[in-house]
């Protein structure tokens, strides 16, 4: 089984994960919240959560990033079809990349530098799996915390959430 063929399953289970999430996003995002000054705004996080998809493409299609903070425009999208146009965009551009991509080409080094430093060097194989996936799972970990923490009802990920599961109603009371 080629690298592309082992990463698509997991590819196809997370971003439909990450897409139940992001349809629990009220219409009219409340983009400004956040739960502690030093955390993300909900209108920032739900937009990285949207974009990340994309990262796959960069790390597919160039050996390399150079990142500059200076010219870097953050997605703050300001209601759900915003989000979910953006990350079906992304999810689709970036399955096809993954699938058309060799093993050769997969174990190649690529890089990322932040305004011309170095951040990082793995094989693009390495990169999708931590910097695309894990990455992502991480932030929507975030957003579902923020959602909960403006009482809106989340899905299960790996299983029923509390929302959704009578067997967590008793741990309440």
């Amino acid at each position: 089984m080629s690298i592309a063929e082992n990463l698509l399953p997991e590819f196809d289970q997370e971003m439909a994960n990450t897409r139940k999430l992001l349809e629990c996003i009220p219409e009219k995002i409340n983009a400004g919240w956040k739960p502690h000054d030093k955390s993300m705004t909900l209108g920032r996080l739900a937009g990285h959560v949207a974009e990340l998809p994309g990262w796959a493409m960069n790390t597919i299609r160039v050996d390399s990033l150079n990142f500059s903070m200076g010219d870097f425009k953050p997605f703050v999208p300001q209601t759900r079809k915003e989000v979910l146009e953006t990350f079906d965009k992304n999810v689709a551009e970036a399955r096809q990349s993954l699938a058309g991509a060799s093993d050769e080409h997969l174990h190649k080094i690529w890089s990322l530098q932040i305004d011309g430093k170095p951040v990082m060097s793995m094989p693009r194989s390495a990169v999708l799996r931590s910097v695309v996936m894990n990455h992502l799972i991480h932030h929507r970990a975030q957003l579902g915390v923020y959602l909960r923490l403006n009482n809106i009802a989340i899905p299960g990920m790996y299983g029923p959430s509390a929302d959704e599961s009578p067997m967590f109603g008793s741990a309440r009371a």
